[in-house]
């Protein structure tokens, strides 16, 4: 499948970036990530391996789009808690270490 990364045309194919991704340790995933195999390996490492093209020359929106054009499973960020509403830094701070406040 044609794909366009960084301006660039690539004939990409889901053995293809299997092949490519075999023997490569996966990153820290600290964003978004692509399942590729039994692996989950930061977008970015993926498109850096796939493209053999710096990471900063295309964003992992274009990477997320090839990867699931292609088939492979991409998970998006990382969702952050939620922050408790309707406590008081003291009563949030305190909560933090494990010891509640009354006021």
């Amino acid at each position: 499948m044609r794909c366009v990364i960084a301006r660039f045309p690539f004939d990409l194919t889901k053995s293809g970036v299997l092949e490519s991704m075999k023997g490569v340790k996966p990153e820290p995933v600290t964003g978004e990530s692509v399942i590729i195999g039994r692996r989950t390996y930061p977008v970015k490492q993926v498109g850096q391996v796939v493209t053999r093209q710096d990471r900063r020359d295309f964003s992992a929106g274009e990477v997320v789009r090839a990867m699931t054009s292609l088939g492979f499973t991409c998970r998006g960020l990382p969702h952050a808690d939620a922050p408790a509403h309707g406590l008081t830094p003291v009563q949030r701070a305190s909560a933090m270490l494990g010891t509640p406040v009354t006021v």
